[in-house]
């Protein structure tokens, strides 16, 4: 049986090779995107930790793969040949539908994320869990609070799916809201 490291490698390297063919960088830093994907699979794999009957082999490659059909030029089929169908409908359900309004595309996604395994949903509050840092400097106050109101929408339609993951989330949203409010006051 193949371990969780190898595993993990397999995806993180596939992963940091297709985001990096893009030159994607974390929104607001110079740092490779990698370190996002990385920061995602580290949520995943504590809370595995601490959950019970949780497939951690299965949402670490999810974890690192997660922004991979929505970002890169990588196709469903490529993704189910190299890992498989499973994890490629995973990701799929992770990946907004750019062909709806965007104002839909958040709960489309989130529709098709709670039709698979509760792994699926931990990456979904694993990926917002990690999201919720120091905005980006250009954003304006509009875009950081649609974002935070997006987070609660996040953490209210996955409630029941990983009681750690979600009360990692809901803190988070506490502390951006903080941190919104403290920094937009100053400035």
């Amino acid at each position: 049986m193949i371990n969780i490291q190898t595993l993990y490698q397999k995806a993180i390297k596939f992963a940091a090779k297709k985001h990096a063919d893009i030159n994607q960088l974390i929104p607001g830093t110079n740092l490779p995107y990698v370190v996002h994907l990385s920061n995602v699979a580290m949520e995943i794999l504590v809370a595995s930790q601490n959950t019970k009957e949780f497939n951690a082999e299965f949402a670490v490659q999810v974890a690192l793969l997660h922004d991979i059909l929505e970002d890169t030029n990588t196709t469903f089929e490529e993704l189910s040949q190299e890992f498989s169908t499973e994890i490629a409908k995973a990701v799929l359900a992770l990946t907004k539908n750019a062909e709806i309004p965007k104002e839909s595309r958040m709960t489309d996604s989130l529709d098709r994320i709670k039709q698979l395994p509760k792994e699926v949903w931990a990456v979904k509050l694993a990926d917002r869990i990690t999201n919720l840092q120091t905005p980006p400097q250009l954003w304006g106050i509009e875009k950081i609070s649609a974002y935070q109101k997006e987070a609660i929408q996040i953490a209210d339609a996955l409630k029941g799916s990983n009681d750690f993951l979600e009360k990692r989330l809901q803190e988070k949203i506490v502390d951006y809201l903080e941190y919104c409010i403290t920094s937009h006051n100053q400035n």
